[in-house]
């Protein structure tokens, strides 16, 4: 069996570079991730702004409480004021105009008693004072968004603002999903006396949706060799850059995936993780298409594409935070026993300190990999490290956040 890591290490390993890139237009950019650096092609702000209404002035010339200036214009938001600003005189301004140029303060109006004639100064200004200057928030040239970069909506205005309104991401990746097992029927169907309704492969939908690629659901198909192959070479076709089997992964009489997969041109990297949940699983590649074979029961598939399948979707994106750990410091509410050699990621649930320090969480008492309703009601996984001493409350711990991870 090879490690957590060293499997998470390997599967990478299979997406040293990005996937192609593609040019979306800026309203379609959410989730994706960039393909180039996005360089600002304006200044931003273009000119000297007020941040506030009042009056755009020499600070000399309001110095003193009490002091009489008469308005010589008005300058608003993309209706600015062009001339020069006569010594002793001030501009009404407004929060986002341009500043005159010979003016290095702003009065607000809350500091001074003005009418049609002119104002009075209340509290004199200091200069540059409420002013923003050109460029305050980035300048033409400047790297605004670095390639990798999955967009959210703060960046999406970020490269509006920079005038791009069309943006370079990385082509989705497509996953096939493929499902096998004479025991499954779709939801909504009647399953027969030995059958049971599938479930994991919405989830692996779930998984893909969220790391940003896009998903191809090559159904239900029998334990047959054939049919199984017949299925990966759809998946081949469609040009699926990972393929996502679910099921059948063991060596059982009725475990045929994996001579399928070889069948179809696999070569197999490794098989078996030190893992709990999610031991029996597989990966390798037939040419360019990725291959996880993933555990049937459900618990085992969801945690492997956590672990695996969206860090994997997130290399072929380009992030350059795909391998990273998305562990998090918590603490123990519970006792747990001393663990054995594999990696365990027990299912839990989690409560806020209520003095704002590290939550407190508590793993389920039943951990069986093929409890979707106990895996649906934890908000974490607690990772114990293998040959892990028992634990005690009160102990740190570490945890990933099952709402959290990746983006």
């Amino acid at each position: 069996m090879v490690s957590v890591r060293e499997a998470l290490e390997r599967i990478l390993a299979t997406a040293p570079q990005a996937l192609a890139a593609e040019n979306v237009p800026l309203a379609e950019g959410f989730g994706r991730t960039l393909a180039h650096d996005v360089v600002a092609r304006r200044t931003q702000p273009p000119f000297d702004v007020s941040a506030m209404d009042g009056f755009a002035l020499r600070a000399a010339d309001a110095a003193q409480p009490g002091t009489r200036l008469p308005i010589a214009g008005r300058s608003a938001a993309g209706a600015g004021y062009h001339g020069n600003l006569p010594a002793g005189t001030a501009v009404r301004i407004f929060t986002g105009a341009p500043v005159p140029p010979d003016a290095d303060a702003i009065l607000i109006q809350e500091n001074a008693r003005y009418d049609d004639a002119g104002l009075t100064v209340v509290e004199p200004p200091a200069a540059g004072r409420h002013i923003r200057r050109a460029g305050l928030d980035f300048r033409e040239g400047e790297v605004g968004l670095p390639a990798g970069t999955r967009l959210n909506p703060a960046e999406l205005a970020l490269a509006a603002a920079m005038n791009h309104p069309v943006l370079p991401v990385v082509r989705r990746p497509l996953v096939a999903i493929l499902a096998t097992g004479d025991e499954l029927v779709q939801p909504g169907a009647v399953p027969g006396p030995d059958q049971i309704v599938a479930s994991n492969s919405f989830a692996i939908m779930a998984h893909v949706a969220a790391a940003g690629g896009r998903w191809l659901d090559l159904g239900l198909v029998p334990d047959r060799i054939d049919a199984i192959v017949v299925a990966i070479r759809r998946a081949e076709e469609a040009g699926a850059d990972v393929l996502v089997t679910l099921g059948g992964a063991s060596v059982g009489d009725h475990d045929l995936v994996q001579p399928a997969l070889v069948a179809a041109g696999m070569e197999l990297a490794f098989w078996k993780i030190a893992m709990r949940p999610g031991k029996p699983m597989m990966h390798g590649c037939i040419g360019a298409m990725r291959v996880l074979g993933l555990p049937g029961n459900p618990v085992s598939s969801i945690v492997n594409g956590v672990l695996f399948l969206r860090p994997l979707i997130r290399a072929l994106c380009g992030d350059p935070r795909a391998g990273a750990d998305p562990c998090e410091p918590a603490i123990l509410a519970a006792d747990l026993p001393p663990n054995d050699v594999r990696q365990d990621y027990m299912r839990g649930t989690l409560v806020p300190a209520s003095d704002g320090g590290l939550p407190r969480v508590t793993a389920g008492r039943t951990q069986d990999s093929s409890m979707l309703r106990v895996l649906a009601g934890s908000g974490c996984l607690v990772v114990r490290p293998p040959h892990a001493t028992a634990a005690r409350a009160g102990d740190a711990c570490q945890i990933i956040r099952l709402d959290r991870y990746p983006f």
